[in-house]
């Protein structure tokens, strides 16, 4: 089948709070991208911002699309009502992109992963629902149970165990929802994105977080000022590198297998990025695993495919034909 103007892909997304949220206005930008590159490679291309199942079957009555490209993050501002669009994409028989509904409920509820990793031999830091059952010395950080982006999460997130409860307690209370406290590796970070290929998942190069700089005191985490506030300290002093040195030639190549397994595990399929600490002994430790990770021009993903020469439009095919695989001799081949 090749591509024509009778090929017509809807970009869905869930953002909802652009206002005030900059994550949510990040994914509009997203979406928009994702649109422009479908359009050159030939689709027809439209956006939907969806917010309930019944406005998403009345887009798609609108639409007739072929292919539904999963952009929902949240529905309604909140991350556990996000994996709802593609179980009932599903149910009405309609192909969309990346994970599977079972993927991104399983993955995106951040303790049940854990749960899962541990179960299955992935080395996963401890945690504790209510902040209870640490050891007294131990340093935790709290953490939102569905959202992503590092929404709620700052410097006082990283505390000492005898304060967890009263630090969830706190988060409960200004943002909502659910959060868990989780013993804090203090070493490196690292994500790892991995994309679908005419092979099998194809492991990008691994970026490493850096932590230039920072004071005394102030833990090396990603919190939201370093990934959304623009004249923040931490935004500018929390860069991405990928050169590898000699001494971590061993390291990267167990990350790339820690990817593979969980790819594996939660049954992943498109795109996924895992995010993953490293302790001062040369230890892995999966924090989440990311089903729909960002697909911003700037985003890590984007980056981590730029390096072995993927240009934006051809992840965006690769997502695209491991969905929509009558798509493959034509998409893949204009890019």
């Amino acid at each position: 089948m090749t591509t024509s103007n009778k090929t017509r892909i809807l970009v869905v997304h869930g953002a909802s709070d652009v206002e005030a949220r900059p994550d949510e206005a990040d994914t509009l930008e997203q979406a928009a991208a994702v649109a422009a590159s479908l359009r050159r490679l030939g689709f027809e291309a439209d956006i939907r911002a969806v917010d309930d199942e019944e406005s998403m079957r009345a887009d798609l009555e609108a639409a007739r699309p072929n292919l539904i490209f999963n952009l929902v993050e949240t529905l309604r501002g909140e991350g556990r009502l996000a994996h709802r669009i593609p179980q009932m994409l599903e149910a009405l028989g309609l192909p969309y992109t990346g994970c599977s509904a079972v993927a991104l409920a399983a993955t995106s509820f951040k303790t049940v992963a854990k749960r899962r990793m541990r179960e299955n031999g992935v080395a996963t830091p401890d945690w504790s629902a209510n902040g209870t059952g640490f050891a007294p010395a131990t340093t935790v950080i709290v953490k939102p149970v569905f959202e992503d982006a590092s929404v709620g999460i700052d410097v006082g997130s990283v505390v000492v165990a005898s304060e967890a409860p009263r630090t969830l307690s706190d988060r409960v209370a200004r943002f909502g929802g659910d959060w868990f406290a989780e013993a804090f590796v203090d070493g490196r970070e690292f994500n790892i994105s991995v994309l679908t290929g005419p092979d099998g998942p194809q492991v990008l190069p691994i970026a490493e977080t850096l932590f230039v700089d920072f004071p005394a005191g102030r833990p090396h985490i990603v919190d939201f000022e370093a990934k959304w506030v623009a004249d923040g300290f931490a935004y500018h002093h929390t860069p991405r590198r990928f050169d590898v040195s000699a001494e971590d030639t061993d390291l990267i190549e167990r990350l790339r297998a820690l990817a593979l397994t969980c790819w594996s595990l939660f049954d992943l399929s498109g795109y996924a990025r895992v995010d993953v600490r490293v302790d001062a002994y040369g230890r892995p430790f999966v924090l989440e695993v990311n089903g729909n990770p960002c697909l911003s021009t700037d985003a890590g993903f984007m980056a981590a495919a730029a390096e072995v020469d993927l240009a934006f439009d051809a992840v965006v095919a690769r997502i695209v034909d491991a969905a929509y695989p009558w798509s493959r001799s034509s998409a893949a081949s204009m890019v």
